[in-house]
């Protein structure tokens, strides 16, 4: 059976130039989790760092700028 959400993104804000952390949690623990925005894939870098735990995946953004909304 394919993964699913358990819990899904919530809406978050935060200010330009700071740091924010997106979390979901997943039905299966080490699930594979692509991050996207619209039609693109999010890569680990400078700009963003990817981690999961068990069945929680997380996007952390740094230096955020309008166009990461």
């Amino acid at each position: 059976l394919p993964a699913l959400f358990k819990q899904e993104l919530q809406n978050t804000e935060a200010e330009e130039g700071g740091t924010v952390t997106l979390r979901c949690e997943l039905t299966k623990p080490k699930a594979p989790v692509e991050w996207r925005k619209g039609d693109i894939t999010l890569y680990p870098g400078l700009k963003y760092e990817m981690k999961q735990q068990g069945s929680t995946a997380e996007l952390v953004i740094y230096e955020l700028e309008l166009n990461d909304s």
